[in-house]
């Protein structure tokens, strides 16, 4: 009799830590990462004056709509969160506000570097020849293929990334996305990848980074094939 207790003791005592291992893991899924940061964040941006973002009491005379909260200002509030360091990897960047944000965490003294294509680095437009001459470090990935990542590293632990170039034409025309998180499991695959192509192109570290591409009259404010920047 005892016997028979105890088997059924030892199976109610496993069906309890079966439940309870199932009832874990479903709490972790539902509520883990709740004190993560997520925010997802739609474009094109709502036409808005973003000074507010930059200089919050200075008094904007401009025509346009002020204090909105925009998609626009949304991004620009986490791209100058940054405290340390802004690691940005992006396939066109000739989008003035965002290039303004981040002149003004590089006169901060933060540590900023920046991935890029080579290909269109050099339209019309982009501000990577501005943020180069400003003292920034910016290596150029070239090949056969393009390197078309659009994403940022804040701090090494916000990551910002989606379909958004940080162009004019994306962020005022374009329907586009851009997710923001702070969840490590989300956040460390792309500060790997980060680190990878910067020391896979670094010329300090291994000479393959050629110069920087020149601003050709033929190809002024568009694609090499013809297309738009966007």
């Amino acid at each position: 009799m005892s016997a028979v207790w105890t088997l059924k003791a030892l199976g109610l005592g496993a069906l309890a830590l079966t439940l309870s291992v199932e009832v874990w893991a479903w709490f972790f899924r539902r509520f883990g990462s709740k004190g993560f940061l997520k925010e997802v964040i739609f474009f094109p941006t709502e036409l808005a004056c973003v000074e507010h973002v930059f200089e919050p009491t200075f008094q904007c005379l401009c025509p346009l709509p002020h204090g909105l909260e925009t998609s626009l200002a949304r991004l620009l509030h986490h791209v100058l969160s940054a405290k340390s360091t802004l690691d940005i990897c992006v396939f066109a960047f000739s989008n003035m506000d965002l290039s303004r944000a981040v002149l003004a965490l590089h006169s901060r003294g933060l540590v900023i570097r920046i991935l890029t294509d080579k290909d269109y680095s050099g339209i019309r437009g982009s501000q990577i020849g501005p943020l180069r001459r400003a003292g920034i470090r910016v290596l150029y990935v070239s090949g056969t293929v393009h390197m078309h990542h659009k994403f940022a590293l804040v701090d090494g632990r916000r990551l910002v990334t989606g379909s958004l170039n940080w162009t004019l034409q994306a962020v005022q025309h374009n329907k586009e996305n851009v997710m923001v998180t702070e969840e490590p499991r989300l956040v460390t695959p792309f500060v790997r990848e980060f680190q990878d192509m910067w020391d896979a192109n670094d010329p300090e570290s291994c000479g393959r980074a050629g110069p920087p591409p020149q601003q050709g009259a033929g190809r002024q404010g568009t694609w090499p094939n013809g297309g738009v920047a966007s």
